[in-house]
């Protein structure tokens, strides 16, 4: 993770020094997806057919039956299959599911062998050679993959007994449905138009041996993010933490050490990581110096486009992460000031999180004592486009909360609540305008 992420971190945060060293890099498919991104960023910055027509079956396997309901000769132990996407409602609920079918002949040792189907999916979308695999969601279809490019034990494997053969050779002359697999079954590899192969398998149960088998393949629009999407976008969102914590350090037109330090530490054990290898560790720190430099220059990043694309891409919880991050930087010299207050409530907006428990991350953070400007609308929450009433509404509850911390046995606590206290007189004579009728 660390040696993609480096280039993509220095593309992101630095010059155009930076952008020459990230293309001479070695570039693997994940790398280039990312870097096309956040190029993109860069360039920003210093600027200022109906379901059923999609089922389509494998050209390669019996070209003489494509597309026929039924199969004019079927071959001794081939199987042809099909599949189609289809709405399914059991106990009120309504679901996508594929409906595998086949049709063709099964061939076997003895009339009296039991079989069971056996259906995997693979992604092609990028050719049989860099083939993905489909995995489950639900633990009753997964099986290890054991392949260099594989997404770990999770591979989708469908199973189902198909009871006794009647004959040596079966033959199904007409398309039968065999499986319903349900699309929230699944996990694919990325999100957009995916290319999908159906392998599908009849097995003796007696022996394991595979008596048929047949493939087609599926063009499905998936809505959802793939795995390698995910695990992309986390190490996208760190890149972008990095970029927005250096941000809030800037924001007075000062980077204090201390800062630096703690986002540099920061960078080290989740870009680096503890097992990264002594070339990776060089390269971040280099990463990281060009990155302090392109700041120290007096450029910025466009943030509200980085949180954009944060938004896109991480789920909440990631967010969250984000801000605490930034938010520890801004106590890190024991002082905040109003530039930096500003960016972070910018970011809290545009990141959009819940304010109210943005800002009692602020709280536990940053009390008002570190704060150089108390700014009751990013300290209380209080905006100047409420009406009087809903003003002192809000006002009255920050007022119980902080009352509540008076007699706290915590003198720290105290001492916070009593000037949170007086804040929010403050901001009473300020919000709350008094009704001229009365």
């Amino acid at each position: 993770m660390g040696e993609l992420l480096i280039p993509i971190l220095i593309v992101v945060l630095a010059s155009a020094v930076a952008y020459r060293l990230l293309l001479g890099a070695r570039r693997s498919c994940d790398g280039t997806r990312a870097m096309s991104v956040l190029s993109r960023l860069l360039h920003r910055t210093n600027s200022n057919q109906s379901v059923k027509d999609s089922a389509r079956s494998d050209h390669r396997v019996f070209p003489a039956r494509l597309g026929s309901a039924r199969p004019r000769q079927a071959k001794e132990g081939g199987l042809d299959c099909r599949v189609q996407l289809t709405r399914q409602k059991k106990d009120n609920c309504v679901f996508d599911a594929f409906d595998v079918e086949i049709c063709g002949s099964i061939s076997a040792r003895r009339d009296t062998d039991n079989a069971t189907l056996k259906v995997s999916i693979m992604d092609i979308t990028d050719g049989a050679a860099k083939a993905k695999p489909v995995q489950a969601r639900v633990k009753q279809w997964q099986i290890q993959d054991s392949s260099p490019q594989g997404g770990g034990p999770l591979i989708f494997c469908y199973n189902a007994d198909l009871g006794r053969l009647p004959r040596q050779v079966t033959t199904l002359s007409d398309w039968m449905s065999v499986a319903q697999l349900h699309v929230d079954w699944l996990r694919f590899a990325r999100k957009g138009k995916r290319n999908l192969q159906f392998n599908t398998s009849i097995l003796s149960c007696e022996s394991g041996k595979e008596l048929a088998c047949g493939k087609c393949t599926f063009a499905y629009e998936n809505p959802d993010f793939g795995y390698i999407d995910l695990e992309e976008n986390i190490r996208r969102t760190k890149t972008f933490a990095v970029a927005l914590a250096f941000a809030v350090s800037a924001a007075d037109d000062k980077l204090y050490d201390c800062e630096v330090e703690f986002i540099k530490d920061w960078a080290r054990a989740n870009i680096g990581g503890a097992q990264a290898s002594d070339k990776v560790r060089r390269k971040l720190e280099k990463a990281l110096n060009e990155t302090i430099a392109f700041f120290r220059d007096g450029k910025q990043l466009d943030t509200y486009e980085i949180c954009k694309e944060v938004v896109e891409i991480a789920p909440l919880a990631e967010r969250y992460d984000i801000l605490d991050l930034c938010l520890y930087v801004a106590q890190a010299n024991g002082s905040v000031a109003a530039e930096e207050l500003d960016v972070l409530k910018d970011l809290a907006n545009w990141l959009e999180v819940d304010t109210n428990r943005f800002r009692e991350m602020m709280g536990k953070i940053l009390p008002v004592s570190m704060c150089e400007v108390k700014d009751a609308e990013v300290i209380l929450g209080v905006t100047s486009d409420m009406s009087g009433e809903n003003a002192l509404e809000h006002l009255n509850k920050e007022y119980i909360k902080w009352n509540s911390r008076v007699t706290n046995s915590n003198p720290e606590i105290q001492s916070q609540a009593d000037q949170m206290l007086k804040l929010i007189a403050e901001a009473r004579s300020r919000y709350v305008v008094p009704d001229p009728s009365n």
